[in-house]
Order: structure tokens, then sequence, then C-alpha cells
């Protein structure tokens, strides 16, 4: 067998694929395993919108390749849909462009703006690409900690003088993934401030945007006066509308940063099915909205029943306002998360998130997700509440 590239043993094992091994392992061997580990949603994509795709997939037009600039009801799509929940304003003809899900964006953004040696600032508890994607496109992730006494934003004045010089990228992520926290009040400012007049681009992963409880709404980046100067949002359909496996989102923001984005696009790949692009299309129509709330009602019921159980046996926890996780701490008497978790797993038969595996100071940490049926979900708790040390 030939030998792989040495990038490739810059990064560890994707989490979750590691996390599906230790499943098929343990269900191969006859044992009722309930996952808690992968946010995937359980319920189907709303049916207007399958509709939608039903349709599409019939007509001709298209079948053949698509532009990777995307088709223009998509992208007016997208720009009505800022502009009526965000009221952010956009040109559909430079600032919005389709990507085949937000974690081929997010990968892709470092292709396109680091050098060798750049540095890429990233979240730290994070979403796994932030610090991959830098290390395969031969740049540096600097993490940036994320900490529970800074309402889990990270302090720009902390990065290095040297690093912060280096900076090509700088990713964030609100409401945030692992945590569930949602941004601080006037940190997106800080935000543009920090990379205004710089060469640093801002990233804001927006996947989460349409998934929040309790009557919080939450914002774009880019209402933030002078965002779309310094920075890109990477808008995701996966969670908010149950379409994880339809791959469909889009970049949105800074004409000259999508224009590079496109620039790198048209050598990679062959662009965004169009059938997905009309699917998205009434995905993001106000005739959805009513599909949204409804699935925002229903993870907030299972987050309330999943807080409640740890509780019960002695976790203190926060219940988030966004995202479709729980973010807790390891109980008292364990070394390490991955140490808690593997107790949940073999006592337990319960797959959850150890927090290390989404950087250093996510050590501390478990993460359970919440796209688990209820009979399923209320079962794993049941066990959690049982397990003895």
């Amino acid at each position: 067998m030939r030998s792989h590239a040495d990038r490739l043993d810059l990064i560890p094992p994707y989490l979750f694929a590691e996390l599906e091994r230790k499943v098929a392992a343990k269900r191969a061997a006859g044992i009722d395993v309930i996952s808690l580990g992968i946010g995937d949603p359980d319920r189907p994509t709303p049916a207007l919108v399958v509709d939608a795709m039903q349709e599409a997939v019939s007509e001709p037009g298209t079948h053949q390749y698509p532009s990777n600039r995307g088709r223009e009801d998509f992208r007016r799509a997208v720009a009505e849909f800022y502009d009526r929940r965000f009221d952010v304003q956009l040109d559909p003809e430079t600032e919005v462009m389709p990507v085949i899900g937000a974690k081929e964006c997010i990968f892709n953004l470092n292709l396109a703006f680091l050098n060798p040696g750049d540095v890429a600032l990233a979240a730290d508890p994070g979403y796994p690409v932030y610090t991959g994607g830098p290390l395969l496109a031969g740049g540096e992730p600097v993490l940036m900690p994320l900490l529970p006494e800074r309402h889990f934003t990270p302090d720009l004045g902390a990065i290095p003088a040297d690093k912060r010089a280096k900076a090509k990228l700088l990713f964030v992520n609100y409401p945030n993934n692992p945590t569930g926290a949602v941004v601080r009040p006037g940190f997106f400012q800080e935000l543009v401030e920090f990379a205004d007049g710089s060469d640093t681009l801002v990233v804001h992963d927006n996947a989460y945007s349409e998934t929040t409880f309790d009557g919080y709404v939450a914002p774009s980046f880019l209402a933030t006066p002078g965002a779309a100067e310094v920075g890109v949002e990477v808008f995701s359909l996966s969670k908010g509308y149950n379409m994880t496996g339809w791959r469909c989102g889009a970049i949105v923001g800074n004409a000259e940063a999508i224009a590079a984005y496109w620039k790198l696009k048209t050598n990679i790949d062959s662009g965004l099915f169009e059938a997905v692009q009309l699917a998205a299309v009434a995905a993001l129509s106000p005739d959805a909205d009513d599909e949204k709330r409804e699935m925002n009602a229903h993870y907030q019921r299972r987050r309330d029943l999943v807080c409640e159980a740890l509780r019960h046996i002695g976790v203190e926890v926060t219940p988030p306002r966004g995202t479709i996780y729980i973010w807790a701490p390891v109980p008292d008497g364990f070394a390490s998360a991955a140490e808690y978790c593997d107790h949940v797993l073999e006592e337990a038969a319960v797959v959850i998130s150890p927090g290390g595996a989404y950087g250093p100071n996510g050590e501390g940490f478990f993460r359970i997700s919440l796209t688990t049926p209820d009979d399923r979900l209320s079962e794993a708790v049941d066990r959690l509440g049982r397990l003895r040390r």
C-alpha cells in the first residue's frame, strides 16, 4: 500500500468518525447503544422542502452542470431571507454564493486565504474543522480560549501580537457549538474593531441561528456596523431545517472575499446541484417559519428533559438558549472528560462526546446532542440517572 501524504499526520481522526466506530462495535456485540454524540436531526426535512426538491429533480434543466456562482433565484432567496430575518441587506450578485454545506466552505476558506505559515485564529472549544482546515492548508491554527467566565467568547486582547500580525482568518460561531452559548452583547462589534485595518478575515459560522429557545432571537454578525467590510458569514440549512444530508448553505458578506472563494471553487468542484438550490428557496421562504418554530419547541422540550436528568445526578448545567446541544461539566471523581464518557459508554451504553475532543479548553466538559427520538432520549437519561461511579 502506498503511504499517505504527510499532511494527514497533522490531524487526529475526525471525532464523529471515531464515535461511529465505537457505536458500531458495541452494537455488533449485541449491546443496545443510544448515541447522543452526533448532531444529526432525527426528524424529517419539512414537506414543503421535499416537495420542491421532487419537482425540481423532474426538471431536465437541473440535470446539467450548475454554476459555482449559484442560481439567481437561490441567491435572491438568500438575500431576501437575510433582509427579513436579520435586517441585513445583501447584493445577490456579489455578496451571496451557495456552498456544499458549511463544512466544505469553512475548509476551503483556508485554501483560499492561507499561505504556508499564516495563522488562523480558532475558537477553542470549537468545530474541529477550524483547526484541521488550517493544518491541511499549510497554515497554523492558534487557539482562542472560550471560557465560562467570559460567556464563552474569546479575549481578543489576549492574542499574542506576533500571531495577530500573521492572522489571515478568524473563526467564531454563535449560537455556539459545542457550548450552546449565545453571543455576548457587544462582542461582534469587538470583532469588527479587531479586524478593521488588518489582513484578517472574520468568518462567522452561522449554523445555529434558527435553533433558539426561550424567546431568544440570534443575530447575524453582518448586522453589526462594519462587519461586511471585514468578514463573511457561512449560513447553513443543515440544523435549522433538518437538512444535514442535503449539504446546502451559503457564504454571504464581503464581496472581495466571496470572489476569491469563487475562484478557488471553480478549480475544485462543479457547484451545488440546482435541485437542492431550488429546495433551499422553499426552505428560506416565510412558509417554512412555522416548521422552524415547531422544531424549536421540540428541542426545547428535549433540552429541559436532559437538563433535569443531569441535575438529578448532581451535574450543574445551564440550559442553553441556542443550538441542539447540552454542554455540561464532568462530575467529580473523573480524571478527564474522556474517562467519564468512556464510563458512560461502558456502564450505561450511552454515547456522549468528551469536551476535550473540541479543543484543550473543552476539557472538563461533555456534550450531549438533542437529536435522538424522544423515547430513546428518555431511556438514555434514565440510564444516566442510574449510573454510579
